[in-house]
């Protein structure tokens, strides 16, 4: 059984019982879900921008979580995230992340 079809678990220290607890689900299906919870909520409205509004919903957290997984190393970062580091430093500049 590979990484993927474990589920992950909680040891009990007291009983040293394991109680398996599910896999979250891939990010694909939390934005699918999401757009589509949006979407519902337009009322009839069209929705406008919806490219960009979702791409800085993930991309902001993706480069703070990435960014002090790195221990705020902007090279092993950019490298982590397969960019430049000029293009990392733009879009922490365009997030305003420091």
């Amino acid at each position: 059984m590979n990484a993927s079809q474990k589920s992950a678990e909680i040891i009990n220290l007291d009983s040293k019982k394991t109680v398996p607890l599910p896999l979250p689900l891939p990010l694909a299906m939390y934005v699918k879900q999401t757009v589509e919870h949006y979407l519902s909520q337009l009322s009839g409205h069209d929705a406008v921008g919806l490219h960009a509004m979702v791409i800085s919903e993930v991309e902001k957290p993706l480069l703070e979580a990435a960014l002090e997984h790195s221990g705020y190393n902007q090279t092993k970062t950019a490298k982590a995230l397969g960019l430049s580091r000029s293009t990392l430093r733009k879009k922490m500049d365009q997030y305003g992340i420091s």
